[in-house]
């Protein structure tokens, strides 16, 4: 009988690939991908919307599975007239007078270099946390792929190169780990159909 296997994804995962190859190993299966924001992605896997997610570390693992993928560089985002966008590449010091629009949870170090009056953001998705970077009024820092996806005429990016990279990886619940879940993990490790688990 078909059924139905649900993958969500956040903003910057590509998981187009891996569902070419799901969908040609299982043509009468329904491979479902919802995309996610990054603040929503732990949430949609533990109360069962989604099989699996293709999640931004770091995430609770209680209770979870969790495969690393890959990882990719943080930059920043600011408007086209900003003094970074004339520079190749910055350090987080470089950063300290700007006001962060992100949340600084997810900038390790950011508190050790930003100004002590820093007004604090409400929050914000990634789209509007660009949006906001571009009208001049602060500096967004997101994994790379994400500045990609979000690209605007009136923005650009830049590597900040002294920030850890940002890691990708397959969570989902332990007590759903069956062989659907099995068989996307060997997808995007490239186990082939022949291959054996392990």
């Amino acid at each position: 009988m078909p059924t139905t296997f649900r993958l969500a994804f956040v903003t910057g995962a590509t998981p187009d690939k891996w569902a070419g190859r799901w969908r040609e190993r299982h043509p009468k299966d329904r491979l479902e991908l919802v995309p996610v924001e990054q603040a929503d992605q732990e949430r949609v896997v533990r109360d069962g919307t989604v099989d699996m997610c293709l999640a931004r570390l770091p995430v609770d693992t209680t209770g979870l599975l969790v495969v690393r993928l890959y990882d990719e560089a943080q930059v920043v985002v600011v408007d086209r007239e900003h003094v970074v966008s004339a520079v190749d590449e910055v350090e987080l010091a470089d950063l300290a007078d700007e006001q962060l629009v992100t949340d600084p949870a997810r900038v390790p170090g950011w508190d050790g270099v930003a100004r002590a009056d820093r007004l604090d953001w409400p929050a914000m998705t990634d789209r509007e946390a660009v949006e906001v970077a571009a009208s001049g009024a602060g500096v967004a820092v997101l994994p790379e792929s994400v500045a990609r996806v979000l690209h605007r005429k009136d923005a650009v990016h830049r590597p900040v190169l002294d920030l850890p990279p940002t890691t990708v990886a397959l969570v989902w619940l332990a007590e759903r780990d069956d062989d659907a879940t099995q068989e996307m993990v060997g997808i995007t490790r490239g186990r082939t159909a022949r291959s054996s688990r392990g």
